[in-house]
């Protein structure tokens, strides 16, 4: 206590106070190198989300359903396509690239935890990876902006198309550094050792808006009857991207919000970004029904999405799926993280790059994966029979309520008095 204060240790903690750790760390590694740096898993942002609405019990009214009745929670998706994709639940494995992100076994392990489940898993931004749709049921086969996504090999093993032209931690061209894209995926991407993984700002072909109805008419005669999705990240003009959406007649349209995460984009485009998942969906319910083809064109939640509560309030607010992806991320680490930790993050388990990635018992990620998402789906059921109801349909806006002005006025819930 006789240092000065700019001579005292504590400097550093009032210090702290102000500017957090992460800020620090982050400052750290651009000194580093001078290079955008790429931080995992998303933002830590607290964004506003779904915490301030809260169901309404059948207690007196109406009265709960017995615990012994099934709840139906299967969902269709693209119901206009030909060949519309239907689940058996409204939660979905996201796209965490093969290559880009994840490593075969952890690939393996989530395609075959969806098959169990009866509900779809998507490729993410990576080459097709044949033994992963071997294992996979419905399949997702995603066109991203990179030069190996328009396969024709991963578009006729799909069960649906989405193609990408944004997610919600992340926009425009990105680079895959070579040195992290070796061996198998480098050969299944036909990029050279020393060429890095490009994806572009737009998808090839697309050089204005007006240039979207054609390219979703040729693929659609590539897709042969199966329905193709839109996946963006939503921002503050929303309905200006749905009305060109709309127009270019895609069956799906995925709206990641700013809480969305990826293996890995730059803080700004985490923190600065989009607008949140909530705001997202209800913006566009609204503005599809006012298009008059909210029943032609279906909406999948995605972004920051990890309780049954959150996912089964997205359902209520309009959404006919929900995108996961660090919760099954987790799951598939789980009884398993000692192989790496302390030392190392849990995600060295999992990603492509990572020296540890066969240490990964697949059997037991996917069943752990299975475990997490079945737990979750119980917990929906019983939710939804303590609504009174007893499929996911009937579920809507008018079993919730909001608990402050902001929230009420955005979804268009009743406030509670």
């Amino acid at each position: 206590m006789q240092d000065k204060y700019s001579e005292n240790l504590t400097e550093l903690w009032t210090a702290l106070e102000r500017v957090s750790l992460r800020h620090v760390i982050e400052l750290s590694l651009r000194a580093e190198e001078g290079k955008i740096i790429k931080r995992p898993l998303g933002s830590p942002k607290p964004f506003p989300g779904y915490d301030q609405l809260l169901f309404i019990p059948a207690q007196m009214a109406r009265l709960p359903i017995e615990g012994e009745v099934p709840v139906d929670m299967k969902v269709t998706l693209g119901p206009k396509a030909i060949k519309p994709l239907t689940l058996d639940i409204p939660l979905m494995i996201s796209g965490m690239g093969y290559g880009v992100a994840l490593s075969e076994e952890a690939r393996i392990a989530l395609a075959r935890a969806a098959k169990q489940l009866g509900t779809a898993i998507n490729s993410g931004e990576g080459p097709f990876l044949p033994e992963e749709r071997q294992e996979a049921g419905k399949y997702i086969w995603q066109i991203a902006r990179s030069t190996w996504s328009r396969n024709p090999q991963g578009i006729a093993a799909a069960d649906m198309l989405e193609v990408q032209m944004g997610q919600g931690a992340r926009i425009g061209t990105h680079y895959h550094d070579p040195a992290t894209i070796k061996g198998k995926a480098q050969k299944l991407m036909g990029i050279s050792p020393v060429e890095s993984g490009r994806a572009g700002s737009v998808i090839a072909g697309i050089t204005n808006p007006w240039d979207w109805p054609k390219y979703v008419a040729d693929l659609r005669q590539e897709a042969g009857g199966k329905p193709i999705a839109l996946k963006i990240m939503a921002g503050g003009h929303l309905e200006r991207d749905l009305a060109v959406a709309i127009e270019a007649g895609f069956d799906i349209l995925v709206l990641e919000g700013a809480q969305g995460g990826t293996n890995g984009s730059s803080p700004t485009m985490e923190d600065d970004f989009g607008i949140p998942s909530l705001v997202a969906l209800t913006k566009a319910v609204r503005y599809l029904r006012e298009q008059g083809v909210r029943h032609e064109v279906s909406l999948v939640a995605a972004g920051g999405y990890f309780t049954p509560g959150e996912c089964l309030k997205a359902l209520a607010l309009g959404a006919d799926a929900v995108y996961l992806g660090t919760v099954p991320l987790f799951a598939l680490v789980h009884k398993q993280i000692g192989k790496v930790m302390p030392w190392e993050p849990l995600t060295q388990l999992v990603n492509y790059d990572s020296k540890y990635k066969s240490r990964l018992n697949i059997d037991l990620a996917a069943k752990s994966v299975v475990n997490t998402l079945k737990s979750m789906i119980m917990e929906m059921e019983e939710a939804v029979r303590g609504l009174g109801k007893t499929s996911l349909a009937e579920v809507g806006p008018n079993d919730l309520v909001a608990l402050d002005a902001w929230t009420a006025e955005i979804t268009g819930v009743e406030r509670v008095k």
